[in-house]
């Protein structure tokens, strides 16, 4: 089951790499509340994360999938884990990819008012008025491919305004109380880490801290100075499904031939 990020559509997970059906999975994405293809949420302030999580359990109820594999990227990563302690014996394994939540909501004033200015844009001028308040703070080499990748993913939405509503949302939601939390996660875990010359807004302290508090994780990230591992779809995708043939040795098993 693929989880987005915020601001992102289904294709941003493993960014259209099909290895993982390859490799023998049932692959499942779907657009999060408001975002791609799917509908508005019914108010305005109805992307909260117990939202985000009970939309995974809708979508789990209606294709009758008991237990799932969770690869959430940054607000998908928060809501697998929401899930995880509200309903564990429904998670086969979690693959965190570049989590942000640092186990406390954001209450920075100047992140605050960059969120806003972003939702700002997107409600005033759409996708322009997004990347017009949108300064990446990373090193020059990855800026214009993050500029080019984010204009992109914003392209893809039916309704910014649903977009910008969550972006209102979604930084200041709780998805689960402190990272002591993380301790009760029965699933095996794959943390996937960025580091932060090319992703400062996912710090790769935070991936650290979850592999820390986590019972049975690992982490995965790419070698210094090249992309992130999350940007890199096959790359992921081939790390994930190694993973669960260490984690699951029935899974090397019914490998297609």
């Amino acid at each position: 089951m693929l989880l987005h990020g915020l601001t992102a559509t289904r294709r941003y997970v493993v960014m259209g790499s099909r290895l993982l059906g390859r490799r023998g999975c049932r692959v499942v994405a779907y657009d999060a509340r408001g975002h791609g293809e799917s509908a508005p949420a019914p108010t305005v302030d109805a992307y909260e994360y117990a939202d985000l999580a009970a939309d995974l359990r809708a979508v789990l109820d209606r294709l009758e999938i008991e237990r799932a594999v969770l690869v959430g990227s940054s607000m998908g990563a928060a809501t697998a884990l929401a899930f995880a302690l509200e309903a564990p014996q429904r998670v086969a394994a979690i693959v965190q990819a570049t989590p942000a939540y640092p186990g406390e909501p954001e209450d920075d004033p100047a992140k605050g008012a960059e969120w806003k200015a972003l939702a700002d844009g997107l409600e005033r001028s759409g996708v322009d008025g997004f990347m017009e308040a949108f300064e990446p703070r990373v090193e020059d080499r990855w800026r214009d491919s993050v500029l080019r990748l984010t204009r992109q993913r914003l392209e893809r939405h039916r309704n910014p305004q649903a977009v910008a509503s969550a972006l209102r949302v979604v930084p200041r939601s709780v998805p689960f109380e402190g990272l002591d939390a993380l301790e009760r996660v029965e699933a095996p875990t794959l943390v996937v880490g960025s580091r932060d010359e090319a992703d400062p807004d996912h710090p790769l302290a935070v991936a650290e801290s979850y592999v820390e508090r986590l019972p049975d994780a690992e982490l995965a990230v790419e070698e210094p100075g090249r992309a992130p591992l999350a940007w890199r779809g096959a790359q992921l995708s081939r790390t994930i499904a190694d993973f669960l043939e260490r984690k699951f040795p029935e899974f090397a098993g019914h490998r297609p031939t």
